[in-house]
């Protein structure tokens, strides 16, 4: 499972967190790289850091992501995508396992 959550700073203090986990393995598993490279950089056993500039391109690719890859991890990844854009030094980050 991958939790999401969002930073101040990189080390820095969980401002804001997820109910919602990814299911890797039965949610993005066979999702295409190539068309999704945001998102086809989560990994289930590691984590991933997005900044300000990276949590924009997210958000494209979250709003064209096929409907059997989404489910509620998908708005609250919008939300703490949005967080970040409106916060400086936070950065957003899936937390594998």
């Amino acid at each position: 499972m991958i939790d999401m959550q969002v930073r101040r700073e990189l080390c820095g203090e969980v401002v804001a967190r997820a109910a919602a986990g990814i299911a890797w393995d039965t949610t993005l598993g066979d999702l295409d790289r190539a068309t999704f490279p945001l998102v086809g950089a989560l990994i289930p056993y590691g984590d991933t850091v997005f900044n300000h500039l990276q949590a924009a391109e997210l958000l494209l690719e979250l709003d064209r992501l096929p409907a059997h890859h989404g489910g509620a991890w998908v708005d609250e990844a919008r939300a703490l995508c949005d967080l970040v854009l409106r916060k400086a030094h936070h950065y957003l980050v899936f937390v594998g396992d």
